[in-house]
């Protein structure tokens, strides 16, 4: 039989365990612009490109999310990368290609890329 204490240890590690896997506690964060108009601009592109970097293990101890309306329309799609210790870094026209850029010079190698910060 199973004491109340036990199964308040098993729920609290099988809780723990769904927060690290999850990256909710990550040193770097990455939000992704995922309203109806950022969609329709190709955000849901530049997501698949951040979750294959993750699944992949290209990126490491990196929490990804949508965000909401930033109501920047003509800048969309839109990516924002905050780092534990710095000012957070929105970049705007994000295509495939510049996310992967932003996962190669910015995730990895801690290069904010000036021309497409917005």
């Amino acid at each position: 039989m199973v004491t109340p204490l036990e199964l308040i240890r098993k729920k609290r590690a099988q809780a723990v365990g769904r927060i690290i896997s999850n990256g909710y506690l990550s040193t770097k964060r990455v939000y992704v612009g995922m309203a109806t108009c950022e969609i329709a601009a190709g955000s849901m592109d530049v997501m698949e490109v951040f979750r294959e970097a993750i699944a992949g293990g290209t990126l490491r101890d990196v929490y990804l999310s949508q965000k909401g309306c930033a109501g920047r329309c003509n800048l969309e799609p839109t990516v924002e990368v905050i780092e534990e210790g710095m000012i957070p870094v929105k970049y705007g026209r994000v295509t495939r290609e510049r996310a992967r850029e932003i996962i190669d010079r910015h995730l990895k190698k801690g290069e904010i890329i000036q021309e497409w910060v917005i």
